[in-house]
């Protein structure tokens, strides 16, 4: 897949929730060739520390102005520092990076949670509008800001609660069944934490459709070499940076 390392510009940030943010860099030698479900690595300092790259999916690309959008959580060192970017601050980039999701499917289900949404948000950009639906959960109200993000790529979204502050109470497993009995979907794509994706593969699996998975695995250097990202797959182990991230459900057993 094609990659390059560029020294991309910092356009701006905007705050999503407490702890998660946008922010949309210029890099358009990334924004012409990036897929959905591909990622790229970020050097969020020049100094000593934090050493190394940090993974983010891409979450959106404006192909006129070259520009491409990264949601991440601030959760430590790299994501305060990078928080902390002004408009016209350069960040070094490499990508994109891994394999994407497979675009044939004619009425696609994304479902996901938690930071699981935001390759889904370029995927639902990537199919037009093309009879698109999105399963979303969170715990509470205040996690389902993605609806706002959401709303003009896709046709219906469809919200869980665990606590019932927002659609239906439970997972998304308390609606997923109900949707995938109207039989009016050919593909399902998922993205989140790992027992959440694990749960709904099992309904995916049982009602016959084809189920593709975007694993989140830590990855020290993106290229396959350090193998900190490794997985187990159908008879082979797989390097989710260079394999992936984004599988078929069926060809990963351990995740």
């Amino acid at each position: 897949m094609p990659k390059t390392i560029v020294e991309a510009k910092v356009i701006g940030q905007q705050i999503l929730s407490k702890d998660v943010k946008l922010i949309e860099v210029f890099a358009p030698e990334i924004a012409r060739t990036a897929k959905p479900g591909q990622f790229v690595n970020v050097q969020v300092s020049k100094q000593a520390a934090p050493l190394l790259r940090r993974p983010f999916g891409v979450a959106g690309i404006d192909y006129k102005s070259g520009t491409f959008k990264m949601i991440y959580r601030i959760m430590g060192e790299g994501t305060q520092i990078l928080a902390e970017l002004c408009s016209g601050d350069v960040i070094s980039i490499i990508g994109p990076l891994g394999h994407g999701f497979d675009l044939t499917a004619k009425h696609p289900l994304l479902v996901g949670g938690g930071l699981g949404l935001a390759p889904l948000l370029y995927l639902a950009q990537s199919f037009l509008k093309k009879n698109i639906e999105v399963l979303m959960g969170g715990r509470t109200a205040s996690e389902l800001f993605w609806q706002d993000l959401f709303n003009e790529e896709t046709a219906a979204i469809h919200m869980t609660t665990d606590d019932g502050s927002l659609g239906t109470k439970g997972t998304v497993n308390a609606l997923l069944p109900q949707l995938l009995e109207t039989g009016k979907y050919d593909c399902v794509y998922v993205c989140g934490p790992v027992p959440m994706m694990k749960a709904v593969v099992k309904v995916v699996e049982k009602a016959g459709l084809p189920c593709q998975i975007s694993l989140e695995k830590y990855m020290a250097c993106g290229f396959g070499a350090c193998l900190s990202c490794a997985c187990g797959g159908v008879g082979k182990r797989l390097k989710v940076c260079t394999d992936g991230p984004v599988f078929w459900s069926t060809e990963v057993k351990e995740w």
